[in-house]
């Protein structure tokens, strides 16, 4: 069904979904304990998506066997840390900071591999980067000049940075091995391997930390929708649509995200949108589209979300 919708109908239904995402998280930020949300969701996923691979990955485990290094911090960073991070970042901030500060992710991955990689920037990447900085700065620092002199920053939209500057080495990280590694089967190995990361904190959390879930309709409600739609179909959606016209031209539609994360927390969550996160978003985006006019394809760097 997924592959007979044109891409820009699967782009638009992966963004929506990872939207949503955002939103769900904050909304049960007081039943779901942020590693409990984390491990399930994952555990879900992995139930629904292994019966579609299985013969594949039984194929498939030579090659993933010899590169279990790589597949492990493939998971650290792309399952098990990014969404644990945000999902304990929505305990104190909003889904509609949280989505935007989201969108800086292409700039952190430029960033990374100018100081880490040693790769130069371009002109367009230095002026995006600038300015995708300045608005992410204006939006943790909620447009205070004050909290820039003092560093009184939400620690939510910090916790969104360490989640993003996750996602960002997962993003090198898929590109380097592209190619080497089957992608289906490659999702569902780091799905387990995430699992496993994930179950030291999942017990932690439920026998000893005093911190209890609490089990409802929304509860359950919530699981299904992260585990199935935000992880398998937006997961199958983007992949399907960037494999038809290019992870440079797809790139673009993830600005989207924080659009429906903002209508959707505006609808079910009463948040209100301040002038510091318009302005902000705004330079957010103008700087990642600036930095995507580039003569060669942007990073492919949301294969799964959040």
């Amino acid at each position: 069904m997924i592959r007979n919708l044109p891409p820009h109908v699967l782009l638009v239904l992966a963004t929506l979904l990872w939207g949503g995402n955002f939103v769900i998280g904050r909304a049960v930020a007081g039943q779901l304990p942020p590693y409990t949300l984390s491990f399930v969701r994952w555990c879900t996923a992995l139930l629904v998506f292994l019966p579609f691979c299985w013969k594949h990955l039984r194929t498939d485990w030579p090659v993933l066997r010899q590169r279990l290094p790589m597949l492990f911090f493939l998971s650290l960073t792309g399952v098990a840390g990014f969404n644990t991070l945000l999902y304990i970042a929505l305990h104190y901030t909003t889904s509609i900071n949280a989505s935007l500060v989201n969108t800086s992710t292409p700039i952190i991955i430029y960033l990374i591999t100018f100081f880490v990689l040693r790769e130069k920037l371009n002109r367009n990447q230095l002026l995006g980067t600038a300015l995708s900085l300045v608005g992410v700065v204006c939006i943790i620092s909620r447009g205070s000049a004050a909290a820039l002199l003092t560093f009184s920053f939400n620690k939510g939209d910090l916790l969104v940075i360490a989640a993003v500057i996750c996602w960002s080495i997962y993003s090198i990280l898929v590109k380097k091995t592209a190619g080497q590694l089957p992608g289906n089967t490659t999702f569902a190995a780091t799905i387990l391997i995430g699992i496993m990361l994930l179950f030291p904190f999942f017990l932690y959390e439920t026998f000893w930390s005093g911190v209890a879930a609490v089990w409802s309709v929304s509860s359950f409600a919530t699981i299904l929708y992260v585990g199935i739609l935000a992880s398998i179909a937006a997961f199958l959606s983007w992949n399907t649509a960037v494999a038809r016209i290019g992870a440079a031209h797809a790139g673009v539609f993830l600005n989207l995200i924080p659009v429906f994360a903002s209508v959707f927390a505006i609808l079910f969550l009463g948040e209100h949108i301040a002038w510091y996160q318009l302005l902000g978003g705004a330079f957010v985006i103008v700087g990642v589209y600036i930095s995507a006019k580039l003569p060669r394809p942007m990073v492919q760097y949301k294969q799964m979300n959040n």
